[in-house]
């Protein structure tokens, strides 16, 4: 079907369903605090797991469409460079937040502590890399240790959320994560309305992305680009899309924490794509069918995961430009990736 479309009708329909995918996160956002709100389970724990689940939906539809064709490199790259790709749009969203360092103001102990996890779930895939190509009806052993892990994490955050063993100073610039007032309108959806809408907006990101999928295979076959070019610079920054729409959009209304939380927490959601594909690639393990250039995507993003870390705790009010220290470093380094990535191959 995809390669009877000319490339001008596929370009189209890719960027027809970036659009949607921009657009449906764009209204995430919103539906997102306020469902935050109203559980009381807080913009932390809200923007990581069902915000960053959400927005994530669409890579994780390309990730496992591509595994399920066989392109492995487009599956996992997409995977990983979305990860890099994500914790740059928190330095985007700094440039934002004017008052103060977006990482001082958006102080907490739940997303930092996810961050900690992102990075124990980037080292995974290097462990099945460098182990033996040994499978379990065609999955490697370290994809069905990578749900537990964050598993564990998810269930660990939520009881430091409630018994913190230490907690950041609070400073006059520090952000509270206290519920918003609701209008008339507002009060007047119940709670399960908005998880329908919310629900309803994650299916036409998860068509969406199935349609960037298959396009940008197609479209990267008739230009001879390769999948691991494809995956973490195209669809990769594509379906991110809705994370730097969402951050930003948080960011201005003030929900800091949502903001930080639902990159930290996308990112996480994310490394389970390399599950996912990992069982839909039925040719072996995909960590070994993968090229360097896919795992020096994961490197990138452990080293971007570590730097953001370390704003958190820094807490650094101002930097050069009124940015953070650390979002100048994320910039430098996401840029100097993407040209290594162009310079070493098509």
């Amino acid at each position: 079907m995809w390669d009877a479309l000319s490339s001008s009708i596929l370009a189209g329909a890719f960027f027809a369903a970036s659009a949607v995918i921009v657009l449906a996160g764009l209204r995430m956002t919103g539906l997102a605090d306020r469902i935050a709100d109203r559980t009381g389970l807080g913009e932390a724990l809200i923007g990581g797991v069902l915000l960053g689940a959400a927005t994530s939906l669409g890579g994780i539809i390309v990730s496992v469409t591509a595994a399920l064709d066989g392109n492995a490199s487009l599956a996992f790259s997409n995977s990983v460079g979305g990860i890099a790709a994500q914790t740059l749009f928190l330095a985007v969203a700094d440039m934002f937040y004017r008052k103060v360092n977006l990482e001082h103001a958006a102080a907490d102990l739940s997303n930092l502590f996810q961050g900690i996890v992102l990075m124990v779930l980037l080292t995974l895939p290097f462990l099945a890399m460098s182990s033996p190509e040994f499978t379990l009806w065609s999955v490697h052993p370290i994809s069905l240790v990578i749900p537990l892990v964050y598993a564990g994490g998810l269930f660990t955050q939520r009881r430091v959320q409630d018994n913190p063993m230490w907690t950041p100073v609070a400073t006059r610039d520090t952000m509270a994560d206290e519920p918003d007032e609701e209008d008339d309108e507002s009060r007047g959806q119940s709670t399960m309305r908005l998880f329908l809408i919310f629900g309803g907006l994650m299916l036409l990101m998860g068509v969406a992305g199935y349609v960037i999928s298959k396009t940008a295979s197609e479209l990267a076959q008739r230009l001879d680009i390769s999948g691991s070019t494809v995956g973490a610079l195209a669809t990769a920054t594509v379906t991110s899309m809705p994370e730097l729409v969402t951050t930003v959009a948080a960011v201005r209304r003030g929900a800091l924490q949502l903001a930080v939380g639902g990159i930290i927490g996308g990112n996480t959601f994310d490394t389970l794509f390399l599950v996912a594909s990992d069982i839909s690639y039925r040719e072996g393990s995909l960590y070994h069918a993968v090229s360097d250039a896919d795992f020096y995507w994961i490197a990138t993003a452990l080293l971007m995961t570590g730097i953001l870390i370390g704003g958190l705790i820094a807490r650094q009010r101002q930097g050069p430009g009124k940015i953070g220290g650390e979002s100048i470093l994320l910039i430098g380094i996401y840029a100097a990736a993407v040209a290594i990535q162009f310079s070493t191959g098509p």
